[in-house]
């Protein structure tokens, strides 16, 4: 059995037909399509993505979901989800993409 693939270099190749932009930020590497952050990689293998804020309660219920937090204790708010690296194996990670793409999709602003 084969160890995962860093999950920067799966990120971009989920993305690859997006044509992303990568740009350091939230302590990694965030992933720009049509100029808008879809996700980013932290350097501890979380996953901040950008999704409808209607969707935030439905999906932090969801395993290795947590509020994103910027500094001591004050989060980013609806919109803005991390998921542990975990959560993230196998198809977890197309799946959690698919939240952001869709919000993307959508032409909507996260807040």
């Amino acid at each position: 059995m084969t160890a995962e693939p860093d999950l920067l270099e799966r990120v971009r190749h989920a993305l690859t037909e997006r044509n992303p932009r990568e740009v350091p930020m939230f302590g990694g590497v965030s992933f720009m399509v049509d100029e808008r952050m879809v996700a980013a990689c932290r350097r501890d293998q979380e996953l901040l993505l950008r999704i409808d804020p209607t969707d935030s309660e439905r999906l932090l219920r969801e395993p290795g979901a947590h509020p994103v937090l910027m500094g001591a204790g004050r989060t980013m708010g609806a919109g803005w989800i991390a998921v542990r690296a975990a959560a993230l194996e196998g198809d977890g990670l197309a799946a959690w993409l698919a939240h952001a793409l869709a919000f993307h999709d959508s032409g909507q602003r996260a807040g």
